[in-house]
């Protein structure tokens, strides 16, 4: 079986379906046993998975680098800054692949568990296992809210207002930013998303934009 740093090798530097198979394999490697240092290297490839991504030019070698990316996004080593790659995913978000869209919209979602723990469960005391204080989790909910909601409004089309439900847009990037926000109220909750547009309506108009 090949090691992770095989497969993203092949990934960046195969043909089409030697690429596609090794982005598959990654799965596979991140739930195995057995490659030392393997968690090591993932957090680099995922730290580095930016300035990599810049380099290739074909989409369907972009479709399964971000897909392999997304697999195993979970173990990267931020804790302390679990939105470092956010600049990245908001770019990934707003890709016309709709795969690309999605595997970013999963990545998104793969930090609102960590960064609503304390709003879900605020009477539990977790220790050392979250890094985060609930202060510097609201900051950064806060600023993906902020984004998120201006995207919104650059993405949106007339036609937009036709559709009562999320499921029911059209594919494309302004759905694919309104699975985040809806998955960001569900794990917040509705006061919580109130406090948020209360406090992004007091902003000045400049800090808006």
């Amino acid at each position: 079986m090949r090691t992770v740093s095989e497969c993203f090798n092949i990934i960046l530097t195969g043909n089409m379906e030697a690429s596609r198979q090794a982005a598959r394999q990654v799965r596979k490697l991140v739930y195995s046993s057995g490659e030392s240092d393997k968690f090591k290297l993932i957090a680099s490839i995922i730290e580095n998975a930016p300035k990599e991504y810049q380099k290739i030019t074909d989409e369907w070698r972009q479709k399964n680098f971000v897909a392999a990316i997304s697999v195993m996004y979970f173990l990267h080593d931020k804790e302390n800054q679990p939105d470092f790659l956010f600049h990245w995913l908001f770019h990934l978000i707003q890709h016309p692949s709709g795969n690309i869209r999605y595997a970013a919209v999963r990545m998104f979602e793969n930090e609102l568990g960590p960064l609503t723990v304390h709003i879900r469960f605020p009477n539990e005391k977790f220790g050392k296992i979250h890094k985060l204080t609930p202060e510097q989790a609201d900051s950064i909910l806060f600023a993906l809210f902020i984004n998120l909601n201006e995207l919104t409004t650059v993405l949106w089309k007339p036609a937009y207002i036709r559709y009562k439900y999320i499921s029911s847009l059209p594919s494309g990037s302004y759905k694919s930013v309104q699975m985040v926000l809806g998955r960001l109220e569900e794990d917040c909750g509705e006061e919580y998303m109130r406090q948020l547009k209360k406090r992004l309506e007091l902003l000045p108009r400049q800090s808006k934009s």
